[in-house]
């Protein structure tokens, strides 16, 4: 495999500038300019990028075909590049109203309905002595972790690291908050498998391209399935629960999922549990992704192959 080049310190200034200037022009606009200019900069995403443009259409037409129309397929695509560049820009912004105790109150009142259903939430994580949470990428996944704070759940919150130190510490200093803590996607298994046995929930992304995964049904067609999630749960009996975090049309409230737990059974075949458990855990979350189709990040190549890709086998963990 091709080795990426590493970045210069005068490029990774220069990255760090202009998203220093992008926060501080969102922290000081009203929230309704905020979402103008996502939609602005969706719009140049969808229109300058070809390749993003047609992974997405491409996705979606395999995903909709017997339901949706071509234009209606391209207006979906549209969309969905708004609502990943709104989903950034407003994390920025509502990350720094939630540091605001002056702010606090509102945010709060608007996340009102999502912090009483993350009662369930909380009474899962209670009962099992911590749980394993994922969401697909959808809506604003970044919220989760706030509102898990609010209602009381200590979460260990798996993060993808970035190519570029000055960018991680801007993006991720008080990223989450109070009984949150961040895990590097990088050899995260060790801190993952030691936050459950302190009864420390965890929140993962689960819905991407991987090359060591288990082959799983998604939207009607095959795709690699991060086995981690399933794994942990049967290694450590703690459930799975897919929760999201959508915005609402017409206004800046949001509404939340939370399922049912997906509990591991007993079984004669670890490796068959696995695969039982990811594939109702992938269910879930394309029943949620199907109700806000809009607001999913189908510009990733969520379906692709690899070469030489080898059956995963369960090891203990």
């Amino acid at each position: 495999m091709k080795k990426r080049r590493k970045k210069s310190r005068s490029l990774k200034l220069i990255e760090f500038s202009f998203a220093w200037l992008i926060i501080t022009t969102v922290r000081i606009v009203p929230l309704c300019i905020v979402r103008g200019i996502s939609y602005l900069l969706g719009d140049l995403l969808f229109f300058a990028s070809k390749r993003r443009r047609n992974i997405a259409i491409d996705n979606l037409t395999h995903a909709f075909r017997d339901e949706k129309t071509g234009p209606e397929i391209r207006e979906l695509a549209r969309r969905s590049c708004r609502s990943i560049v709104f989903t950034f820009l407003e994390i920025i912004k509502l990350r720094y109203l939630f540091n605001n105790p002056g702010t606090t109150g509102m945010i709060r009142e608007h996340t009102r309905n999502i912090e009483d259903l993350f009662r369930k939430a909380k009474k899962i994580h209670d009962e099992s002595n911590g749980c394993i949470f994922v969401t697909p990428h959808l809506g604003n996944w970044e919220m989760l972790p706030h509102i898990s704070s609010f209602a009381g759940i200590p979460l260990a919150a798996v993060m993808r690291p970035l190519d570029n130190e000055y960018l991680e510490r801007l993006f991720f200093t008080n990223r989450v908050g109070e009984g949150q803590f961040m895990v590097s996607k990088k050899n995260a298994l060790f801190t993952l498998r030691k936050s459950l046995q302190k009864g420390i929930s965890i929140g993962m992304l689960p819905d991407q391209s991987t090359a060591k995964g288990l082959i799983i049904d998604f939207f009607g067609r095959k795709a690699t399935t991060t086995p981690i999630p399933a794994l942990l749960a049967v290694h450590y009996k703690r459930p799975i629960v897919v929760t999201a975090c959508c915005r609402r049309p017409g206004d800046y409230r949001y509404e939340a999922f939370v399922g049912d737990p997906i509990m591991p059974g007993e079984y004669t075949s670890e490796k068959e549990e696995i695969i039982r458990i990811t594939e109702e855990m992938t269910r879930e979350m394309e029943r949620v992704i199907r109700k806000y189709p809009e607001q999913y990040l189908w510009i990733h190549n969520r379906w692709k192959t690899y070469k030489g890709k080898k059956e995963f086998l369960s090891e203990q963990v």
